[in-house]
């Protein structure tokens, strides 16, 4: 699994800044005083925090003379209000970076905190909440990240990490044992996961030597009965139209994981803010 270390958090936050201030720099901000200045990061609602290192770097980047000191940890679950960081440097510095700061701060806490909300709801269930490819272009390790944050578990990053056969590959070669078959000859030490949308599927490749099989869009009814079909053979997983207001249904019929589009195409970014302290 692809790992987020200083030289990507820098990397990216790089091209943040990028985008913001080229070809010109911050107009605005070039006719204020200049002038050190004290300064906190807020945040506008319950949430679960995130992208407080993404924030560092990009006043490190601006200004290595900034002092940013974090006020809780990743991860941790924190109130309307709470003062998540505190800064201390020139004022130009920190009003050029700060928009940038707080867009990553908003973005990993809502990811995270949206996918906490799913976790919570299966109140300790060994099934896990996974995400998917469904992510934001050029900000996938980030997404990913964030969901780790938030309690959940990541599932492949991208093509080359593992085989997924699905809908429409199958529709292509029409032929859904015959692709799985290929796909076991050439794994390569890769794992295995098929996508099935109905029992008839699941019983053309049951007994055949791949890892998991994923459960697209099935009701309660069918999906119990293809996972008592499929636990001793794979691992099991369910996936499409999952909510909050079906997700313990759907976990109560013993598949082990579910994988959510929404924890991040759809993740509302949480609201946070930078105060003058005076």
């Amino acid at each position: 699994m692809h790992k987020l270390n200083h030289k990507y958090v820098k990397s990216i936050v790089y091209q943040a800044l990028k985008e913001d201030l080229r070809p010109s720099g911050d107009l605005t901000t070039n006719n204020i005083t200049n002038k050190k200045i004290l300064a906190k990061i807020i945040t506008g609602q319950d949430c679960v925090i995130g992208g407080l290192n993404f924030a560092k770097e990009t006043f490190k980047i601006l200004d290595k003379k900034v002092i940013f000191k974090s006020k809780t940890r990743e991860g941790k679950k924190v109130k309307k209000g709470k003062t998540v960081a505190i800064l201390k440097g020139n004022a130009k510095s920190i009003l050029k970076a700060e928009r940038v700061a707080l867009n990553f701060i908003g973005l990993v806490s809502g990811v995270a905190t949206m996918t906490n909300k799913f976790v919570k709801k299966l109140n300790g269930k060994s099934c896990k909440i996974c995400c998917t490819r469904k992510t934001l272009p050029n900000l996938r390790l980030v997404q990913k990240y964030a969901v780790r944050l938030g309690g959940g578990t990541n599932h492949r990053f991208n093509l080359s990490d593992e085989i997924l056969i699905k809908d429409n590959h199958i529709a292509i070669d029409r032929d859904i044992k015959n692709i799985v078959k290929k796909s076991i000859r050439n794994k390569k030490g890769k794992k295995i996961t098929v996508e099935v949308d109905n029992i008839g599927q699941l019983k053309k490749i049951i007994g055949l030597k791949f890892d998991r099989v994923l459960f697209d869009n099935m009701n309660v009814k069918n999906l119990r009965e293809a996972v008592k079909m499929s636990k001793k053979y794979y691992e099991t997983e369910a996936s499409g139209g999952i909510t909050l207001k079906n997700i313990k249904k759907i976990s109560s019929t013993g598949v082990q994981r579910i994988s959510i589009g929404q924890i991040t195409h759809s993740a509302p970014s949480v609201d946070c803010k930078l105060d003058f302290i005076f």
